[in-house]
């Protein structure tokens, strides 16, 4: 693809969400507006944006990218992430939306009336919406270097300057304007290319991979190294190179790649001829024809990594930041579980479509095994098997529809983690000025003021430290996506709905439907599960590779985790069944409540802070 396209593709959805968030704006912004758009969000409007953040690099780059490499395994993803709405719908949505909490903290606090939940709480969420960023930003760097060659740094530093202009513009409400348009920029940037791919496949006779052979060549290609990497050849091959191999240096030379390990150098470029098997990068070794397209063949121990995926995609789902917050910019309940219901079919719509670009790609760009960088598959068909203008164009909308997918995303858990940092920054003012007011009052006695300018005075001072902390929510992940290693961006979203499974699962469910749970019970359970789940990732992204059930141990967690985060809330929440708060039975008559009941309400300057009453 022209690099000239590709930055204006770039540069017309960044501008375009530009304009999308000051059409959000409207004059007299509150708190409220930032936190949940003021609760007046229509349902299709509200389930285009939720189709919008919650279809991330892992669903438009990364399930194509594992489709190509691992095969029909890895159709699971597809089906978790959808059918993890069912269960939020069936369980979640409507008590949450009841409870009248702008955030994750703040159901706890008020369910648990314990401020040291909400601070391990408020920990958990940060945490897990910085893991669920670093696939967008990485995502967003392998985009810009696919397309235009620019460094990996770019994409990264793109995106979390556009995503800082959205959110601190206008909070939720400018956020939800430009991730629904998003959605459909992206279900289109998908839709249309599969059609010429389709029929340009089925032009060349509809082939199909081999039932017993590995990926192969189809015919002379010509491999561009962007990065350093590892192979391993198979089958001795003849092939031609030019850059840095095995430590010396080739200026267009003739070699044979013996079989065993193999390393590439920066920048170098690899001829192939055509029928070779493709070489895969050392300990990701992709899978023949009849593997590749049968179920529970693509992973060791497949039917535990298979049931652990599909535990963390569907209870996650429920505890990801941004996907929670949602259900509170609905007017009511009614509002929030049609929302609910429209999401599943955009859900639907959207993911009929990455395995046919997975299935393609390992056909036509069968080369990116060699790279690792199969996410990339997506971005190159258009221009590999089209060809021509209209390749190209097709190509540049792909690329259009995969940044707004990194925008998107990331504005959404942008603005989730920054609510959750300005309410936190909020408690600690708020505790700092009791103490010195406390103080003042001993030493001077009371003293009047004007409370309308105080207030008023406040409410900017809300603002302007929600605007601060949406800057710091962005720019941490961006520089953490400068360090750590890359790895496959739906393997890292997996890991992020693994903490979510094991942390905020446990406390909504109990939360809400068991009436014994207890403050102790629930900081030993997000304490235990969560604390498990981030050593697991932790030690699966940066750490060695680990083989066999440890490495399908720590690559997946989330069947051991889960329900050793379940065990541990439900086993201290009955040997400490004392300390179940007095207010328990009063606030699950507010979560089941129909919403039509006279209840108690919390005050409008709580509820601009969050706080209940």
């Amino acid at each position: 693809m022209n690099g000239v396209q590709a930055i204006a593709a770039v540069a017309l959805v960044s501008v375009a969400t530009a304009l999308f968030s000051v059409y959000g704006l409207r004059p007299g912004r509150a708190t409220s507006d930032f936190y949940v758009a003021s609760r007046a969000v229509s349902p299709f409007r509200n389930a285009s944006a939720i189709g919008g953040e919650y279809l991330s690099a892992a669903s438009f780059l990364g399930i194509a990218g594992l489709v190509l490499a691992y095969g029909a395994d890895m159709l699971w993803f597809g089906v978790g992430y959808t059918a993890g709405y069912l269960v939020l719908l069936a369980f979640v949505a409507a008590p949450l939306r009841r409870s009248g909490a702008y955030t994750v903290p703040d159901f706890a606090e008020a369910r648990l009336e314990s401020v040291r939940v909400r601070r391990l709480t408020a920990l958990l969420v940060v945490l897990t919406g910085w893991l669920y960023m670093l696939p967008q930003l990485q995502g967003a760097g392998l985009t810009l270097r696919t397309v235009t060659s620019a460094p990996l740094w770019v994409g990264p530093v793109v995106v979390t300057a556009v995503v800082m202009i959205t959110v601190a513009s206008g909070g939720m409400r400018s956020v939800t304007f430009v991730q629904a348009f998003q959605y459909w920029l992206k279900l289109t940037a998908l839709a249309i290319p599969v059609i010429f791919l389709l029929l340009a496949w089925r032009a060349d006779g509809a082939p199909w991979p081999s039932a017993d052979t590995p990926p192969r060549f189809r015919e002379t290609t010509t491999v561009s190294v962007q990065q350093a990497v590892r192979v391993e050849v198979e089958e001795p091959v003849t092939v031609k190179v030019s850059g840095s191999l095995d430590g010396r240096q080739l200026d267009d030379t003739t070699v044979r790649l013996g079989e065993g390990d193999h390393r590439i150098g920066e920048e170098a470029e690899v001829e192939f001829p055509a029928g070779a098997d493709v070489p895969h990068t050392v300990g990701q070794e992709p899978l023949e024809g009849n593997d590749w397209s049968q179920p529970l063949s693509a992973i060791s121990h497949p039917v535990y990594g298979t049931y652990s995926l599909l535990l963390a995609t569907l209870l996650g789902t429920m505890g990801l930041p941004h996907v929670i917050v949602r259900f509170y910019t609905n007017p009511d309940g009614a509002a929030a579980r049609r929302t609910t219901w429209v999401v599943l079919w955009l859900l639907g719509a959207f993911y009929v479509l990455p395995p046919v670009y997975g299935a393609l790609g390992r056909l036509y760009t069968p080369e990116l095994l060699m790279t690792g960088r199969t996410d990339a598959s997506v971005l190159l068909l258009p221009t590999q098997l089209v060809g021509g203008t209209v390749g190209t164009l097709l190509g540049t909308l792909v690329t259009a529809g995969a940044f707004a997918a990194f925008l998107s995303t990331a504005s959404g858990l942008t603005v989730s983690v920054a609510g959750v940092l300005g309410q936190e920054l909020d408690h600690v003012r708020a505790h700092i000025r009791a103490r010195l007011a406390r103080r003042r009052t001993l030493v001077t006695g009371p003293r009047r003021g004007n409370a309308r300018g105080t207030l008023r005075a406040e409410g900017r001072g809300d603002i302007l430290r929600l605007r601060l902390a949406g800057v710091a929510a962005a720019s941490v992940p961006c520089l953490l996506s400068l360090a750590v290693v890359h790895r496959p961006v739906a393997d890292v979203v997996v890991l992020a709905f693994a903490v979510a499974a094991s942390s905020f699962s446990p406390l909504l469910l109990l939360g809400i439907w068991w009436r014994g749970l207890t403050p102790q019970g629930a900081v030993a359970g997000l304490l235990v599960g969560g604390g498990a789940t981030i050593g697991a990732v932790a030690l699966t992204i940066v750490g060695h590779p680990f083989g066999g059930w440890p490495g399908a141990l720590l690559s997946r967690p989330a069947a051991w985790s889960v329900p050793l985060a379940f065990a541990v809330m439900i086993g201290t929440s009955l040997l400490t069944r004392r300390s179940v708060p007095r207010g328990t039975a009063r606030i699950l008559v507010r979560l089941h409540a129909p919403e039509g009941l006279a209840l108690p309400r919390r005050d409008s300057a709580a509820r601009d802070r969050g706080r209940w009453m």
